[in-house]
């Protein structure tokens, strides 16, 4: 199984305002777009993005703009040059970003901003990476030992850093021998044992795969969730979900192909 983490999808009420604001304040380009009945699905991302650089997938569904945010999907993160945070920060407060968590407030290590339909976006100090590429895209869990179990077994993830503090931990995921430019999972575990609602505005993270048939087989081996089979989606893609039910993606990603998607 490849591994990498490909893009992490948000659902949006309108698309022509979301496109314009991440466009405008983080200089997102539109990499492909394909026109569903019914829907539209939008990827984009950095001009400059890694190879191996996770992309952002804005979908959106005709006539559904009252979306639940909910809590069991965190935020994305997004990077900035060590030492630029405030700058970064303050350009997007002058460009009109509603100021939502400066650097102050949260130590002078991170700051969140949040994009038209409530998405938390951080942004976060990295070497690596271009500028506001996808850093690491944040889920909430309700058992740490099965959620870290989940991501080592199921899709050979290695637990690369972590943040204990009183009252919460953070993990963050990664395959083996993962680029730094790749995007983590940041797996959030709160110590009081409270359960989340997933809401609908938060869609997936998608997972690439050297060959669909035989990693979801793989897959099932590891006793991962049976949910959207391959031939359930023409054997273009499926979806497997982790305990919480967060929903996963397994794609095949052709780099030669004429389309970044399967259809």
């Amino acid at each position: 199984m490849d591994g990498t983490l490909d893009h992490v999808m948000l659902r949006v009420a309108d698309l022509n305002d979301s496109l314009e604001w991440y466009e405008t304040h983080l200089d997102y380009e539109e990499k492909d777009r394909h026109e569903g009945d019914g829907f539209t699905i939008v990827y984009l991302g950095p001009e400059d993005m890694h190879e191996d650089g996770a992309m952002l997938e804005l979908t959106h569904n005709e006539g559904d703009d009252d979306l639940d945010v909910g809590d069991g999907w965190g935020h994305i993160a997004v990077r900035v040059p060590e030492g630029e945070l405030e700058d970064a920060y303050q350009q997007l407060m002058d460009d009109g970003v509603e100021d939502y968590r400066d650097p102050e407030s949260c130590g002078g290590r991170y700051a969140f901003v949040k994009d038209p339909d409530g998405h938390e976006i951080e942004i976060v100090q990295r070497d690596q990476g271009a500028r506001w590429s996808l850093d690491h895209t944040m889920i909430r869990i309700e058992d740490a030992d099965e959620a870290l179990g989940f991501w080592t077994r199921k899709f050979e993830y290695e637990h690369t850093s972590r943040w204990e503090a009183d009252s919460f931990s953070n993990y963050f995921m990664k395959p083996a021998d993962a680029a730094p430019e790749e995007m983590s999972v940041e797996l959030t575990y709160n110590y009081d044992g409270r359960s989340y609602d997933m809401g609908d505005a938060w869609g997936h993270l998608c997972v690439r795969v050297d060959d669909l048939e035989e990693d979801w087989d793989q897959l099932l081996t590891r006793e991962a969730a049976d949910y959207r089979d391959p031939e359930s989606n023409d054997n273009m893609y499926a979806f497997t979900e982790d305990q919480d039910g967060h929903e996963i993606e397994l794609l095949e990603r052709d780099p030669s192909a004429d389309s970044l998607f399967p259809f």
